[in-house]
Order: structure tokens, then sequence, then C-alpha cells
């Protein structure tokens, strides 16, 4: 059906802008994941004072301290993983997506000169890196590198935020290597053919004012109330 519907509107736009358009619906219908991936993140925000209170009553016994946080976390209503399940299950979606934007049919199409199934290997060899093909990959490096900049700097300012987890299995590599995911597109734009890495850009650039507008500090300080007690579990 997402083939079909495609197919249709690229007989009404150019197949770039039916990329851009069917990227925005998709991002669009998947909205409501993001609204509560950042309600759930505001929430352990709210709670990262009691978790580094806990951290500190129990930092020579990390087992109690897995319990204590867990247990917080269950009184207040809280999934640690709040804010990553809703962007998993947007993970299929997206294959999809790219699926359909790798598929040959698009070959015949282009973008400003471009061909949308070559690649950037493609465009170095006819043209080099001034060429024409050469030119629209250059945009879509410096669209993605901004992109990807300023991505960083807010996840590792949430993070900051937030506070280390470590009684959380996997989250300290999780923050770790979170705030680097956005330069990887660079990577990906490089090597997928010119539709999906179109699709990609689309996407990363939807994300990153998704996240300016949802992740946004509320007026006066997320949350006013004291933090109160943090009581251990066991």
């Amino acid at each position: 059906m997402l083939v079909a519907f495609f197919t249709w509107l690229s007989g009404i736009v150019p197949a770039p802008a039916a990329i851009v358009l069917l990227t925005v619906l998709v991002r669009t219908a998947l909205l409501p994941l993001a609204v509560a991936a950042a309600r759930g993140q505001r929430e352990r925000a709210r709670l990262a004072p009691r978790v580094a209170a806990l951290r500190k009553r129990y930092a020579k016994d990390p087992d109690r301290l897995q319990r204590a946080v867990l247990d917080l976390h269950a009184r207040e209503n809280v999934s640690p993983l709040a804010g990553c399940l809703p962007g998993l299950l947007q993970v299929p979606v997206f294959f999809l997506l790219y699926h359909l934007f790798s598929r040959d049919e698009l070959s015949g199409h282009a973008l400003l000169g471009a061909p949308l199934g070559g690649r950037w290997a493609d465009a170095l060899a006819h043209g080099g890196v001034l060429g024409q093909a050469g030119l629209v990959y250059g945009a879509l490096f410096a669209l993605v590198a901004a992109v990807a900049t300023y991505t960083y700097r807010t996840t590792r300012t949430q993070m900051g935020a937030l506070g280390a987890e470590p009684a959380v299995p996997g989250m300290g590599a999780m923050s770790r290597l979170l705030p680097l995911m956005p330069f990887a597109t660079l990577v990906t734009v490089a090597v997928v053919p010119l539709a999906a890495a179109l699709y990609v850009v689309t996407s990363t650039t939807w994300t990153a004012a998704e996240r300016a507008v949802l992740h946004r500090p509320a007026a006066g300080g997320a949350d006013r109330r004291p933090p109160g007690p943090a009581r251990a579990s066991g």
C-alpha cells in the first residue's frame, strides 16, 4: 500500500518532492510516539535529584542501589526506558521507507541533475566534488552536519540533566553513544542511493525540529516540586 501511494504521489509531484512529502506524512503520523518519549524524559529528569541521592547513599552497594532506583521508578509510575521505546517502535517504519526509497524504479528520476538511484561514489566519478551531482551531495552533507551538531549538543544537555543511571543495566553505554549517533547519518548519506539519502536527511531534520519543540525547557523550570525523601527498597 505504501509503494502504491508513493507511486501515485510521484505522478503528481516530482519524485524528490514525493520522498520529502511521504517522509513528513509518516513522521506526522508517528508524532504521538515522540510526544510520549518527551513526556517520559521530563519525568525521568524530575526524578534525577532523587536518583542522585540514592546513588550517593548506596555507592558501595550496587545491588541495593538498583533495587532502590527501580522501586522509585515504580512508585512514581515512570519507566526508565520511557524515552527509548517509542523510538524503537519507529524502526520498522523507517526500514520500510528506506527499502522503498532504495528501489531501482527511482533510477530514472533526479534531484537537480543528480540521479536518485546513484550514490556519492557515482557523483565523484562523474564530475567530482564540484560537479552537478557532487554539489547536491555537498549541500546534503552540510545540512546533515549542521543538524547532527545541534542534536549532539541538545542530547548532551538532556543526558546531563538526567544524570548517569548506573542502576539501570545498559544505560551507561547508551548515554555515551546516544549523543554521537546523529553523526552516523553522514556515513549513511554517503553510501546509500540518493533517494534513500534524501529520506534520511528529511527524517533527521524533522527529528531535530521535533526535539527543539517537544524537549524545550518549561517556563520557570521543568518541575518546582521539592524532591522529597528518597525511600530505598529492601
